[in-house]
């Protein structure tokens, strides 16, 4: 078991050989948060006759007061170790702990490997579920799948008049963020910080791993979403709706032209993410699109950390939705890193 730095050129060929990774695996998503954040990426790989056979990506978060983490990876819904054959890299993660002395190493996936894993602990009440659905067919079949009031939202956003465009300009990025913070105004929590999304779209979309998919109505854009397509998973990784819109069925005809793209472009998987067992609403709205339904355990190396407190949650999101939009922007600048 050794480390390699996260742009070396083994690990992407070998995570482009996996038909399991997806962007998240991908150096440049790493990269990504590492530079944004400021915290320092690395793979941790197990070798046989000096090739890659398993492997994961990781961050070494440092926080003032915090203890020495390695995650794979923070802000990141779900990243599996890809692993080979005969791979000893559950067993090799304790040793590199000991031999590393870090406190924690979390894994955002279950531990898959119990007999041999000595130190792991899976979140045994997982606090989230995953949603993903099988896009290889073609789309008629997938609008069959659809819950019936998914069809009829989207047939009302288009006789509305609503269009979807995508996008790979630097502006189509800006239009959604623009969206995504009053999005996140209304939900009470911290924006990510403005710098993360204009890495996005220089690492990310620029290189050819995703795009902005922007519904208008007229010349107004209404919703908007950032989409990751990589090895055969398309990703909806964010996604928001604009004040004043609500009665506008936007945010269906644009995941319904995010699962059309997936399906006609090659892709097997559509990811919907993460969503907690509490939120219902958003459950029944992801389910509604034929998805399957999985719980989203991680694993850990060391303590468990600490559930947040729901009452610092509840006194934020006060005060962010009763405050103007730079509150929700500059709390997410100045506290954002330190939710990794």
């Amino acid at each position: 078991m050794r480390t390699l730095a996260i742009d070396d050129p083994a690990w992407r060929e070998f995570a482009e050989s996996r038909s399991d990774a997806t962007i998240f695996h991908h150096p440049a998503w790493a990269g990504l948060l590492a530079e944004c954040y400021g915290y320092r990426a690395l793979v941790i790989a197990d070798e046989r006759g000096g090739a890659i056979t398993s492997g994961l990506p990781a961050l070494v978060v440092r926080l003032p007061f915090g203890a020495r983490r390695w995650v794979s990876l923070p802000f990141t819904d779900h990243c599996p170790p890809l692993e080979g054959g005969g791979s000893a890299l559950w067993p090799g993660l304790e040793d590199l702990a000991r031999a590393r002395s870090f406190d924690v190493f979390e894994l955002r996936a279950p531990n898959t490997n119990h007999s041999e894993a000595r130190e792991f602990s899976d979140t045994r009440t997982p606090p989230f579920v995953r949603h993903d659905l099988a896009t290889a067919e073609d789309s008629r079949v997938l609008w069959k799948r659809l819950r019936r009031n998914h069809r009829r939202s989207v047939e009302d956003a288009v006789e509305a008049g609503v269009r979807v465009e995508t996008g790979t300009d630097a502006a189509d990025m800006d239009s959604f963020y623009r969206i995504h913070l009053q999005t996140r105004r209304r939900l009470g929590v911290p924006v990510q910080p403005r710098r993360f999304f204009r890495l996005f779209h220089e690492r990310i979309v620029r290189t050819g791993l995703g795009f902005v998919l922007t519904a208008k109505l007229g010349d107004a854009p209404v919703a908007a979403a950032v989409v990751c397509a990589w090895n055969g998973t398309l990703v909806v990784k964010y996604s928001g709706r604009a004040d004043g819109f609500e009665k506008v069925d936007a945010i269906h005809l644009l995941f319904w032209t995010a699962i059309r793209w997936a399906s006609e472009n090659g892709c097997h998987t559509f990811d919907l993410g993460r969503t907690d067992v509490a939120q219902a609403r958003l459950r029944s709205f992801k389910a509604g699109w034929g998805t399957r339904e999985e719980p989203l355990s991680y694993s850990y190396i060391g303590a468990t950390p600490r559930a947040s407190s729901h009452r610092v949650e509840r006194a934020m999101a006060n005060v962010i939705q009763r405050s103007s939009p730079w509150v929700c922007r500059a709390l997410g600048e100045a506290l954002y890193k330190y939710a990794a």
